[in-house]
């Protein structure tokens, strides 16, 4: 076949390195190709792509009529998740800048032996003419990996017709992952919400991985491509900041699974079902009963010895409606069948739920009595261990709160039982977007700063979209400033309790907060 004309003079493309190469034909080719085609129209890739995981077949005649050589493609953006068993399942992400023919993920338990060839999934993104910005379109393209051994690590690389990660000349672009081991052993894993794309939220990234965690939760409000959040078709939209979130996220998330849930910001008007067709396109989650179609950001899965439960707080917030009650209560249903079924399990100690609206708060968008209403009876009836959620840009914890009053002070260093005391909810949304603060009456108070308080004056959203205030006095420890959760997990030994360790960290690495869940004698 003859070679396409990349544009590239040889003498240059010599000197070049692939991400040099990119950007040059980022530059010099127009995106604007004939890329939306029947059988894309057919698959649903234009209203959020169908969940399937049928391998791609060649799309070479179906996809453009202007080709760039896989040669001088390089993929990026690579961000892990679980399948519906993390012990034996792996789902691997990534992005291409244009369309390539055969994607496909090499993996083995050697970096010099990725024996195992696995062929991906195309899923195309198009963003029709918005605000007199042009069409857009993205490529994501994923891999299911089933059939692994728990408690190992695998090394993996991606690519497609011309970019082999397996030759020479690409074997940096290597990357590994290690699956949940066969029983519950100490582990760790992180959570923030409200990251978006900037300095801050790098260096997030950069102390959060030096935690080992063996994942981490994003509570909603992923990137910010969304600048508005209402979940209409006029709030401001840049698709291309989905590029660069998953160029910054890629040194964590290529190692570490990125297990995202969706907030107001992620409500992107323009994609259907319901404004979630990017987040079907851009992420594979985990598999767990409840259709993604529906609802992507709505899945659970246990690892070691905790149940995590995401759940789309769009549902059910009465703050912000536009996908108010979008799932006719089927998210719900689920919620207590989910709860149910992770508490009878006896190899889980604790169940952390994470969504993105705040249920107990008193920074900027304070509570959400929709939360409070549709899932609060759930959690006390199923004795959840840790709610964790973002929305508000900062970071507050609660004392443990059983009734909806504080059932018992848990200051920083202290300990308690859910059983007992009732459930901690932690607002950790100081990602790395813009700050918000709290009341100028109301002052942090963290470790090392701490300031004791009775009561603060906040409020709950209603359901005819009202404010009404409230007294509360289960407000703990605030910070405003950029940070990120830590949370150890450890399984009972002997006749010792199961624990959570929950610590709060800055961005500069600094602890602000830390107390433990604790369950057993």
């Amino acid at each position: 076949m003859e070679t396409p004309d990349f544009g590239i003079p040889e003498r240059l493309a010599r000197h070049m390195s692939m991400a040099e190469q990119h950007e040059y034909l980022r530059t010099k080719l127009s995106r604007r190709r004939t890329l939306v085609t029947a059988s894309a129209l057919a698959g649903g890739l234009l209203t959020g792509c169908s969940g399937s995981r049928t391998p791609t077949a060649d799309r070479s005649s179906a996809t453009a009529t202007e080709r760039v050589h896989g040669s001088v493609v390089a993929p990026f953006g690579r961000h892990l998740s679980f399948g519906a068993d993390p012990k034996t399942q792996m789902r691997i992400s990534w992005q291409v800048p244009f369309a390539v023919r055969k994607p496909f993920i090499r993996v083995g338990s050697r970096p010099d032996d990725l024996s195992r060839k696995i062929e991906a999934e195309v899923r195309d993104l198009v963003t029709p003419e918005l605000g007199g910005r042009p069409r857009y379109e993205q490529y994501y393209v994923h891999a299911a990996l089933d059939g692994l051994q728990p408690g190992t690590t695998y090394y993996y690389g991606v690519g497609h017709d011309g970019f082999d990660p397996a030759s020479p000349r690409h074997r940096s672009t290597i990357a590994s992952f290690r699956t949940a081991p066969a029983s519950p052993e100490r582990f760790v894993f992180t959570a923030f919400g409200d990251q978006g794309v900037s300095k801050e939220a790098i260096e997030n990234d950069k102390v959060l991985l030096r935690q080992d965690p063996a994942f981490h939760l994003h509570a909603g409000d992923i990137c910010y491509a969304n600048n508005t959040g209402h979940g209409e078709k006029s709030d401001l939209f840049n698709p291309s900041t989905w590029d660069a979130f998953l160029k910054q996220t890629e040194p964590v998330a290529k190692s570490v699974p990125w297990l995202v849930t969706t907030g107001n910001h992620d409500m992107e008007a323009w994609y259907s079902p319901d404004g979630y067709g990017g987040q079907l396109a851009r992420f594979s989650l985990p598999e767990s009963g409840f259709d993604p179609r529906k609802a992507p950001g709505v899945y659970a899965f246990t690892y070691g010895n905790v149940g995590v439960v995401a759940l789309d707080a769009n549902d059910v917030s009465y703050e912000i409606p536009a996908n108010f009650g979008y799932t006719d209560g089927e998210q719900t249903a689920w919620l207590s069948r989910t709860l149910k079924e992770l508490r009878a399990e006896d190899s889980v100690d604790f169940i952390v739920v994470f969504f993105h609206h705040c249920m107990y708060s008193t920074s900027k968008h304070a509570s959400d009595g929709g939360l409070r209403a549709d899932w609060l009876p759930l959690f006390v009836d199923h004795q959840v261990d840790l709610v964790i959620n973002g929305h508000n840009h900062a970071y507050e914890r609660t004392d443990a709160i059983k009734n909806g009053e504080v059932g018992k002070p848990l200051p920083i260093g202290a300990s308690t039982n859910p059983e007992r005391d009732g459930i901690v909810y932690v607002t950790a949304g100081g990602g790395g977007k813009t700050l918000y603060g709290f009341d100028p009456d109301v002052k942090d108070s963290y470790e090392g700063h701490i300031r004791g308080r009775e009561s603060i004056e906040s409020f709950v959203w209603t359901r005819s979209r009202q404010r009404k205030d409230e007294t509360v006095e289960w407000s703990r420890v605030r910070y405003t400033g950029y940070s990120f959760l830590s949370v150890e997990a450890e399984p009972g030994k002997g006749t010792g309790p199961a624990r959570l360790k929950v610590s709060a960290l800055t961005h500069k690495g600094e602890r602000i907060d830390h107390f433990e869940v604790r369950r057993g004698k």
